[in-house]
């Protein structure tokens, strides 16, 4: 098996053999872990049933995390789905996203993809793309794959840790690699996975960890909702033919560069960005208390 640490690698090797990005990614995992191809492929169906059920619990929850700064919100969007200025399936995917997160700030489970603090990206674009779209669990489950080796590029050549590259890390590559499962869901080809990655990686370089008293909450449940709209944005621009003038690789290294010179108050240490405005640090002392 030959390896790859670059996604432009990993696209050449679909393209050697021709078939999606999730065929290269199944079988490097059969051999870094010695499984068999049904045994992945179940273990990454069982994360599929766990993500669309936190979907479900999360569009029906009324419950507040302990800190009371979250819950229900998603419940509100999904029932406004309607009426909202955006279309509906746009709404859905939002109230989805910050539904799963809602869900992981009541210690709900849910799938760390790629890291709790952006659970909520992933599963609503796929969740939308199986309603709106007609996508079988089958084909969402091998796309999973296609994201799981976009993720593991960015994890080797970046970060996906908000505490060393801040959100951009945590919730930009969520929406890059849910961007790229969209895309081969929709038939693309294994370039046009990588270019919708790019443009929505793009949109979100530089942006802060900034979590309100150092809690997974704020402003982390409702930058999943936004996340993921930028998600379905990445992937439409590209099957429309939009190409990003930067390949997904230097993007990647863009995001490394970045994280590495963003200051440590906007990396996940609840010193800097909104947990230091006069609100946020009012929330941080009521719950010292």
């Amino acid at each position: 098996m030959k390896k790859f640490e670059t996604v432009a690698e990993l696209i050449a090797l679909a393209n050697e053999i021709m078939l999606p990005i999730h065929e290269v990614v199944i079988e490097r995992e059969m051999v870094t872990s010695q499984r068999s191809r049904e045994d992945l492929i179940d273990e990454m169906r069982r994360s599929w049933d766990v993500m669309q059920a936190a979907i479900k619990r999360g569009i029906e929850n009324e419950e507040h995390s302990v800190s009371g700064l979250t819950g229900g919100d998603a419940k509100k969007l999904y029932a406004h789905r309607e009426g909202g200025y955006l279309a509906s399936p746009a709404l859905s995917a939002a109230s989805y996203a910050v539904g799963v997160a809602e869900v992981n700030a009541v210690m709900g489970r849910i799938v760390a993809c790629p890291t709790a603090g952006s659970c909520g990206i992933m599963p609503a674009a796929l969740y939308t793309a199986k309603l709106n779209k007609g996508a079988t669990d089958e084909e969402i489950v091998k796309a999973l794959f296609t994201a799981a080796g976009i993720g593991m590029v960015i994890d080797q050549n970046a970060s996906i840790a908000g505490a060393e590259g801040g959100c951009q890390a945590e919730c930009g590559t969520a929406t890059g690699m849910a961007a790229a499962a969209l895309v081969e869901l929709a038939g693309g080809t294994p370039e046009q996975c990588g270019n919708a990655c790019a443009l929505a990686i793009k949109n979100l370089l530089g942006l802060a960890c900034d979590p309100v008293a150092g809690l997974v909450e704020v402003p982390c449940v409702k930058r999943n909702g936004f996340c993921v709209i930028h998600a379905m944005l990445a992937a439409d621009m590209t099957l429309a033919g939009i190409v990003s003038a930067v390949p997904i690789d230097d993007v990647i290294s863009a995001l490394d560069s970045i994280g590495r010179a963003m200051p440590q108050s906007i990396r996940e240490t609840a010193k800097g960005g909104l947990a230091a405005t006069p609100t946020g640090q009012k929330i941080a002392e009521r719950l010292r208390k």
